[in-house]
């Protein structure tokens, strides 16, 4: 089985390190994966996404035209995505930063105050890793534990200290599964 995520916003708030933490968590798993990042000449306030496939079996190409499931951390990212999303797939919106909510009732939405979350968590960069939560609930992809392995086995060792509000941010968006 190939699973192919796109997770798109703003330079800044993650978007990247998301899509390389579902890639390492993936490849610890065992799985076959790629990541491609893409990013404005802005560094930070610019666009910036990634596309993450994560298979049982070899590639055959990174390139995805209609994702499985995308996290959108903005309304930019909202406006271009949304359509692209495979029938039956999942959306994950950072509410925070959307005013208006998805049209496609032909894929399973989740709506997640991801800023508001985190910032009641201590650190606004934690963002990310609520949304994250949200997708992998309702994405049968990779457990939550392979994420939370992944986070300890990847994150440079200056940042370590960071693990316990990570893991937290990560359930907090775990709460946000739809049936």
């Amino acid at each position: 089985m190939q699973t192919e995520i796109v997770v798109a916003g703003f330079g800044g708030q993650g978007v990247l390190f998301t899509g390389q933490l579902l890639a390492y968590a993936g490849m610890d798993e065992g799985r076959e994966v790629t990541w491609i990042p893409s990013y404005g000449p802005e560094m930070r306030g610019g666009t910036a996404n990634c596309t993450v496939v994560i298979s049982n079996e070899e590639i055959g190409s990174p390139m995805v035209e209609h994702p499985t499931a995308v996290i959108v951390m903005n309304r930019p990212s909202l406006d271009k995505y949304e359509s692209m999303v495979k029938p039956g797939g999942v959306l994950v919106i950072n509410e925070s930063m959307v005013d208006r909510p998805a049209e496609r009732k032909d894929i399973k939405v989740i709506s997640v105050k991801a800023n508001e979350i985190a910032e009641k968590l201590g650190d606004k960069r934690m963002t990310n890793m609520v949304l994250l939560g949200a997708l992998i609930a309702n994405l049968p992809v990779l457990p939550l534990e392979a994420i939370e392995k992944a986070l300890k086995g990847h994150l440079p060792e200056r940042h370590h200290k960071l693990l316990p509000q990570n893991y937290q941010a990560l359930r907090e968006g775990e709460k946000y599964k739809v049936n």
